[in-house]
């Protein structure tokens, strides 16, 4: 990055499904800007609702085309009707000359580590011309070693790590679990793995807390995440009230906004 006065963070959101992933970017920019008076965060998503979150100061995003994973595991374009490979050609463009323009001093790519389908690896390769240093951030918990490992060998993971990572945080403890656990990771690249503890979650500043009847008995709680693909719980709960309504556990729902 060029010689001045002021810091600039770039964070990729890895963003195909949920909101787990935005929501942990949002929190890490946060704690940055906090820490930092002269640091601004910039967010590379593709969320649909990202508009709708609150940002702090100095905290801002540029929205990609979005893409979503289907249940088959392929990727189709959110909104666009357009071919996959086109959407995805835009988002790597997209993200590539943001990182030109912007010019950061760490870039922090989230879970995928050349992003959905390879998208970061131009901009990857951009940064290491640069010198900036780029990091890896994972959550403490992935999938089980058996799935992770063969993912990671067909998405060529492991050597994009080597190649491309200064360090890897992983937002956990390392007494709970190692996530890379199985994974054929050099020692010399361990080394670089930095457990971060777990990330500190605030609510909004206006968020409102509307009255809810108290319940003194059991009863029974839905709730599905972000809602991407909860659809089936509720209707099979609803279903089940549908069909008897005498059933003695009263139900709470919690809305999702996918």
């Amino acid at each position: 990055a060029s010689k001045r006065n002021d810091r600039r963070v770039l964070i990729y959101s890895h963003d195909s499904f949920g909101l787990g992933h935005l929501r942990r970017c949002r929190e890490i920019a946060h704690a940055l800007v906090e820490a930092d008076k002269k640091l601004s965060v910039l967010i590379l998503s593709g969320s649909p609702i990202i508009g709708s979150f609150d940002f702090r100061a100095r905290v801002d995003f540029v929205r990609v085309p979005g893409v979503i994973k289907l249940r088959n595991g392929d990727y189709t374009s959110l909104k666009l009707y357009i071919d996959v490979e086109q959407t995805l050609a835009m988002r790597a463009s997209i993200i590539e000359h943001t990182a030109k323009i912007y010019d950061p001093n760490l870039f922090i790519v989230d879970k995928e580590p050349l992003g959905l389908r390879g998208e970061v690896e131009t901009t990857l390769k951009l940064m290491k011309k640069r010198g900036t240093p780029c990091i890896l951030g994972l959550r403490d918990i992935m999938d089980e070693p058996g799935l992770l490992a063969p993912e990671w060998e067909r998405k060529h993971a492991v050597p994009a790590v080597k190649r491309y990572y200064d360090d890897i945080w992983v937002y956990g403890l390392p007494q709970i679990c190692d996530p890379l656990k199985g994974i054929g990771l050099p020692a010399s690249t361990r080394k670089r793995m930095t457990y971060t503890g777990y990330l500190n979650r605030t609510l909004p500043q206006a968020a409102s807390h509307p009255h809810l009847e108290k319940i003194s008995g059991p009863y029974l709680l839905v709730t599905v995440g972000g809602g991407g693909d909860g659809e089936e719980i509720v209707d099979w709960v609803l279903r089940a009230y549908e069909a008897d309504p005498d059933l003695p556990i009263p139900r709470l729902s919690c809305s999702a906004p996918l």
